[in-house]
């Protein structure tokens, strides 16, 4: 599934609820289900600097694919963060520097975030791209040593 088609999959579910509080619920529920990191990883190299709540995001590329994993502190950052590592694990540096990011408005989600939290989404963002050019650099370098 690509990254627009998940965000049309979570625009149509955010849909379904007619109130705000009813959407920040389902984000909240969404949360619930994210898997914790190891104590380890929770460390100052994988926290995102600029969240409103404490968050870590932990990268691996293996295969050419970007693989995330993270925790937030809150429930509503736990949520987001189940809700964007969804959307962006899994995909090649390239997938990600093609993606804009004004697209996750259409979700419907990102006006129920106050500033501080928008804030935050940035910062998580910006760490992703962070790891997708860091990510690119690397495959680049590793293809120019393999020839």
């Amino acid at each position: 599934m690509t990254m627009e088609e998940k965000i049309a999959r979570y625009k149509a579910d955010f849909d379904l609820f007619s109130t705000a509080d009813e959407k920040i619920e389902y984000v909240i529920d969404i949360g619930k289900h994210q898997p914790p990191l190891q104590a380890g990883e929770k460390n100052s190299e994988s926290f995102i600097q600029g969240c409103s709540s404490n968050a870590w995001l932990i990268a691996e590329y293996n295969h050419g694919k970007i693989h995330f994993r993270g925790e937030g502190e809150s429930m509503m950052a736990k949520g987001m963060m189940t809700i964007l590592l969804d959307i962006f694990n899994n995909r090649t540096p390239d997938e990600i520097l093609s993606f804009d990011p004004r697209q996750l408005h259409t979700m419907g989600i990102t006006e129920l975030l106050s500033p501080v939290r928008q804030k935050g989404l940035e910062a998580f963002l910006n760490t992703i791209y962070g790891h997708a050019k860091i990510c690119k650099t690397t495959s680049i370098e590793e293809s120019k040593n393999d020839r």
